[in-house]
């Protein structure tokens, strides 16, 4: 998808999503409504959802897709969000060491931090493509903008 078709669709997913996202301050429902909007929006998007810090681990949240790991531990993108305190683009998890292939379908990956308003990470959004260089700065300023709404007005 080109990015000005790929920005005009995220405009509308927002749009969307300010709708939907103020009938609950719940972070779960939020999320999930967030994994089903973009998951139906964004055909290349293999895998969607959310996983939760709990410490040193991260445990898997609201998803759509097949069968996601249920907990992240040690190595792997999620896990590298978290520590690294950013969005991580991917464009071939085979070459991002440490990768936990929890589908071997994935082939390319974005991790995007959830924050509380206070800034501390909550939650990662990860979003997997089974087709090779799929995310870029479109998706990571998109994305994240989306991810803050998790949390927003809490």
């Amino acid at each position: 998808m080109d990015e000005t078709r790929k920005e005009g669709r995220y405009h509308r997913i927002i749009s969307q999503l300010e709708g939907l996202l103020t009938k609950t301050d719940s972070p779960v429902a939020r999320m999930a409504t967030i994994a089903a909007v973009l998951s139906h929006k964004f055909d290349y998007f293999f895998w969607c959802g959310f996983y939760f810090v709990e410490g040193d681990k991260l445990i898997v949240g609201p998803y759509q897709g097949p069968l996601a790991c249920q907990v992240l531990q040690g190595t792997g993108v999620c896990l590298a969000s978290v520590t690294q305190n950013q969005s991580i683009v991917v464009p071939d998890v085979h070459q991002f060491s440490g990768h936990i292939a929890c589908d071997s379908r994935s082939n390319s990956e974005i991790v995007v931090p959830v924050r509380s308003e206070g800034g501390k990470i909550l939650a990662v959004l990860d979003v997997d493509s089974a087709e090779f260089a799929s995310f870029g700065e479109t998706d990571r300023i998109y994305l994240e903008a989306i991810a803050a709404m998790v949390y927003k007005n809490q």
